[in-house]
C-alpha cells in the first residue's frame, strides 16, 4: 500500500468517526437518527467503494509495468547468453 492511499484511509476514518460521534451525540429523534446515520454509513460505502477501485487500476498497472520490465530483463539476460555462446 503506497503512502498516499495510507493517508486517504487515515483521512477517511477520522472523517468517518468525527461524523460518527457527531450524529451520536445529537438530541434529534430515533428514526432521524437512524436514517442519518444509515446516509452516513452509504456515504462512506460509496467511498470506500470508489478508492478500493483505484486501488485495484493503481494494481493492475503496476502488475503490467513489472510483466514489461521482466520481459526486458528476458530478453537482455537471453541476448547476453546468446553473444557468449557464439
Amino acid at each position: 500500500m503506497t503512502s498516499n492511499t495510507k493517508i486517504i484511509l487515515g483521512l477517511l476514518a477520522a472523517a468517518a468517526a468525527g461524523a460518527a460521534m457527531g450524529v451520536l451525540m445529537a438530541p434529534e429523534k430515533g428514526s432521524d437518527l437512524r436514517r442519518k446515520i444509515k446516509d452516513t454509513v452509504d456515504e462512506w460505502a460509496d467511498d470506500l467503494a470508489e478508492l478500493l477501485a483505484i486501488g485495484k487500476e493503481e494494481m493492475k498497472e503496476r502488475f503490467a509495468e513489472a510483466r514489461e520490465n521482466m520481459e526486458e530483463v528476458k530478453e537482455k539476460v537471453s541476448d547476453t547468453y546468446n553473444r557468449r555462446q557464439n
